[in-house]
């Protein structure tokens, strides 16, 4: 029976904080699945980092092993889908929450949540991007769909160090996009940049939000929600597209209609936990006309036993771009 080592979440007591260790298991410990994956990369997002500080009630049962994404190499598959030595994908679904997830050495997962790695991208690649770059690219995709194109202006991406700001930052510039980074930390300029910001801005004041502002945005890609989204929709241009998918801001959007009446302007929310045909559709554009020319600047790689330092240095904002962790040494 192969034996390895993961990082789990416990909660002996009722509403206890968790208490994350390293433990060696083996596969029969693992929630239920008919494939199992020998994980050669994971990664840490910002759900993975408030689910092991208990912020969130993210994790409902315990014990649970985080990481809501992962790649790496098939073992074993009772789906005729899948067979040994194949390389896959898979992020979302439940991985991560209510199901045992990446922040181990294996995993073992059902069949239709795995996805065949995309031709041209290795497992690196696709674990740097992972729920993350998906996130950017469908945000992309449906601007795109709804219209959007370079000539109509610039395109304003906040939370802009965060992972799904950045690789939007780069597939937006790949596209031809002019666009606008926001971010509120310092000494991030040169990476924005890097990326193909034309322009790094403080972040906006918010203190007060006018129902309707200067027209300054064709689009927007927004992780922070909250008066960020509001300010957004008040200075977007007639028939412009934004998107929201986070809400580190706050959850309320203390807006009016008036964007949406007097000016068309659309707003889309992104749920990440797409159909597998919808996936598929992204991620073949994430490696062929969306994809990254720098994937290397955002992927900040860590060893697996440093997850525990990076889940605090993420918590502390003190990281940039996306953490992606090698399972095996």
């Amino acid at each position: 029976m192969t034996q390895f080592t993961a990082y789990r979440l416990h909660s002996a007591i009722q509403d206890a904080l968790p208490q994350g260790r390293f433990e060696t298991i083996s596969i029969d410990d693992l929630s239920a699945g008919d494939v199992v994956i020998r994980i050669a990369y994971s990664s840490l997002n910002y759900k993975d980092a408030l689910a092991n500080a208990g912020i969130g009630k993210i994790i409902r049962s315990y014990p649970r092993i985080g990481g809501i994404d992962l790649a790496g190499y098939v073992v074993s598959s009772a789906s005729p889908a899948f067979k040994e030595g194949d390389e896959v994908v898979v992020h979302g679904f439940s991985i991560g929450v209510d199901h045992d997830g990446g922040h181990a050495q294996y995993a073992r997962v059902r069949s239709e949540w795995v996805m065949a790695l995309p031709a041209g991208l290795s497992l690196l690649e696709a674990c740097t991007l992972g729920a993350a770059g998906y996130t950017a690219g469908l945000a992309l995709h449906w601007m795109e769909q709804c219209g959007l194109s370079p000539e109509q202006g610039d395109i304003a991406v906040t939370g802009a160090t965060g992972g799904v700001a950045s690789v939007a930052i780069d597939i937006l510039t790949q596209r031809g996009y002019r666009v606008c980074a926001f971010s509120g930390k310092e000494g991030v300029k040169s990476y924005l940049e890097r990326l193909g910001a034309a322009e790094v801005l403080p972040a906006p004041d918010t203190t007060t939000v006018p129902a309707l502002a200067k027209a300054q945005w064709a689009g927007a890609v927004d992780s922070v929600g909250g008066s960020t989204l509001a300010w957004l929709l008040s200075a977007t241009k007639p028939e412009g597209i934004l998107t929201s998918f986070g809400n580190t801001g706050g959850a309320e959007l203390p807006t009016t209609v008036f964007p949406f009446i007097l000016r068309g302007v659309k707003l889309l929310g992104i749920n990440a936990n797409s159909p597998m045909s919808l996936r598929r559709t992204v991620w073949d554009k994430l490696s062929t006309i969306y994809r990254p020319a720098h994937l290397s600047d955002i992927a900040q790689l860590i060893e697996f036993p440093d997850l525990p330092k990076a889940m605090s240095a993420m918590l502390a904002r003190a990281t940039h771009g996306r953490t992606v962790i090698r399972m095996h040494s």
